[in-house]
């Protein structure tokens, strides 16, 4: 009985290792941003995330199916050292939300935010057609009002549009992933 208990033990630890190097090391979360720091077009948040933007997008559940799709409007604004981020959403079953995100900008491409909704300050970089802000992200009591440690990952495409890649973990398990879209608000229009 103690050796089967030790076996198991072993197994155990064996797997949370084989689990913990693969999430270091080869998954979604282990992307630096100097992995994209000769990639172009360069992504500056002064230039890429100023004016009006259209996003739509997707959010998954931890099985990988969706579970609700979404619209925004969203508005930055910036200035040499500092800008703001207003985003409102749609959601297809129906809610609204709203997040001003405040952006104070740091030297080398690093950036912090805050917003109503994140506790403490995110966490920001960008090098050449990326950016990764991570942060803890308290959702609405209709949801849940949990709290979710969130890594954004966005990429500057050739066309100006940027594609917004999302991981939502809670004890580390990943629980909703999102995918969205951001286009200028002008260029929707053509």
């Amino acid at each position: 009985m103690l050796k089967s208990l030790f076996l198991i033990s072993i197994g155990v630890l064996i797997t949370l290792g084989i689990y913990f190097v693969i999430h270091t090391f080869w998954s979604f979360s282990a992307q630096r941003t100097r992995d994209y720091a000769k990639e172009s077009p360069t992504l500056d948040l002064k230039t890429h995330l100023q004016g009006n933007f259209i996003a739509s997008g997707l959010i998954y559940d931890y099985t990988g199916r969706v579970n609700t799709r979404f619209r925004a409007k969203l508005q930055g604004r910036f200035d040499s050292r500092s800008g703001t981020l207003d985003e409102n959403f749609v959601y297809s079953h129906g809610p609204t939300q709203k997040r001003k995100w405040n952006i104070t900008l740091e030297q080398n491409g690093k950036f912090t935010a805050t917003a109503a909704d994140v506790i403490g300050k995110a966490q920001g970089e960008y090098k050449g057609n990326a950016l990764v802000m991570r942060y803890r992200l308290q959702l609405p009591k209709r949801s849940g009002g949990y709290i979710l440690d969130v890594v954004d990952w966005m990429y500057l495409l050739e066309d100006g549009t940027i594609l917004n890649r999302s991981e939502m973990r809670k004890f580390n398990l990943k629980v909703a992933e999102l995918f969205a879209v951001f286009v200028e608000e002008t260029a929707e229009k053509n």
